[in-house]
């Protein structure tokens, strides 16, 4: 089987790079990068930059693309839009929602095209999604998988926790089609021997049980008849680790074992940073901020209540991997990075090729005529493309031996 893939919700190509680090003879027959309510079409031109011009490029509203025309291939891979599941969401509606509705184009795809191995990436929030049911959401996406006939494992993985320099949670969803030469090699198993021993990312980030949750039940048989029956009634926790393997669904909270060398912030920063990153202003907005408050506040409905929050290191520590970049880093708020230069011994903010090299893209790698400010929101939707690197080794493996 040739390893060919097909790219969607692109951004500036970070499961590219990372598949193609693994392994150069990963081929990408097709991606489809749009933002929608924008004219200038940064990540897509970035895109393109790097990857070339091509009629296999495509820079339409993926709801208006005819599905039977993308070509076949091996393996589909995506950072589905994530803004509905996002805990910073107000009002989030998850997968009813106009970003998580998004999900239905990746389903459409694989009924169409029948692709053997799928690779997706979300918020981990994702999982927990709606607050009101908690867990339907993902339970949907399974229910789908199931019915094209694909097995799935789902891992949440901390980069930081695997020796990368930014904490950084985001779940990642292995499915495979139960008629692979791959999936007949656990044939006999147990959903549970995936997640604890055999499966795809147990092999790669290898974990240790969480004594606490050992009392709780996290096997069932996991049926599907049709969307609205989950839609309407399905409610179940999901942990940080599980596999649906056939209609056996088992999902356990498990701890990351990593002996890797820890990477932190000091190592991916840069030498004779430009004035423009420090801070000129008086830093006592900075230090309200970023410090812990409880304010009393009037809701619309006229009922008084107090907002907290707690604080936030500042200057952030450079001594430990960065806290997780959101696409607000350009601004002057709460979530900013501001460390303190150790070249010059003032207060900054990050430069775009540290937040670059925070998520494990190439120096510059925006640097392709974007504006200052959509690098950075760039690199606060982008994925860690190291991790990506470590699973696209792997998938090469199990491509090849199809």
């Amino acid at each position: 089987m040739e390893k060919t893939l097909i790219e969607l919700f692109a951004g500036v190509g970070g499961f590219r790079i990372g598949l193609e680090k693994a392994d150069e003879n990963f081929k990408t027959v097709w991606a489809n990068q749009w933002e929608p309510s924008k004219k200038v079409q940064e990540a897509y031109d970035c895109y393109c930059s790097h990857f070339g011009v091509s009629d296999n490029h495509s820079n339409l509203d993926i709801n208006q693309i005819d599905v039977s025309k993308i070509p076949n291939h091996s393996l589909l891979v995506g950072g589905f839009p994530c803004q509905d599941y996002s805990v910073a969401a107000t009002g989030a509606k998850g997968i009813q929602g106009k970003k998580g509705v998004l999900w239905w184009n990746i389903y459409k795809i694989l009924k169409e095209k029948n692709t053997p191995f799928v690779l997706l990436e979300n918020v981990d929030r994702l999982l927990k999604s709606p607050s009101k049911q908690r867990g339907r959401d993902f339970a949907i996406i399974l229910g789908c998988l199931k019915e094209l006939n694909y097995s799935v494992e789902w891992r949440i993985i901390n980069a930081a926790e695997y020796g990368f320099a930014q904490r950084r949670r985001r779940v990642f969803i292995f499915a495979f089609k139960n008629d692979t030469n791959y999936a007949k090699e656990f044939l006999g198993s147990s959903a549970k021997m995936l997640v604890k021993k055999d499966g795809f990312f147990q092999r790669l980030f290898p974990t240790k049980d969480f004594e606490e949750q050992r009392h709780l039940p996290n096997t069932i048989e996991f049926e599907f008849n049709d969307v609205k029956d989950l839609s309407d009634t399905f409610s179940f926790r999901f942990n940080n680790s599980g596999c649906l393997l056939g209609s056996q669904l088992h999902t356990e909270e498990l701890l990351p074992v990593c002996e890797s060398k820890q990477i932190i912030l000091s190592d991916i920063l840069v030498s004779d940073v430009p004035e423009e990153y420090y801070l000129t202003e008086d830093v006592t907005k900075w230090e309200y901020m970023k410090g812990s408050k409880r304010i009393e506040r009037t809701h619309r409905d006229g009922h008084k209540y107090v907002f907290s929050e707690g604080a936030i290191a500042f200057p952030d520590s450079i001594n430990k991997p960065a806290r997780t970049m959101l696409t607000s880093e350009a601004s002057g708020n709460r979530s900013t990075h501001i460390i303190r230069d150790p070249q010059s011994a003032r207060l900054r903010k990050l430069t775009p090729i540290e937040c670059e090299r925070l998520n494990g893209f190439p120096d510059n790698w925006t640097d392709s005529g974007m504006s200052t400010r959509f690098r950075y929101f760039c690199m606060g939707n982008a994925l860690i493309v190291n991790l990506v690197e470590i699973m696209g080794k792997e998938l090469s493996n199990i491509i090849m031996k199809e």
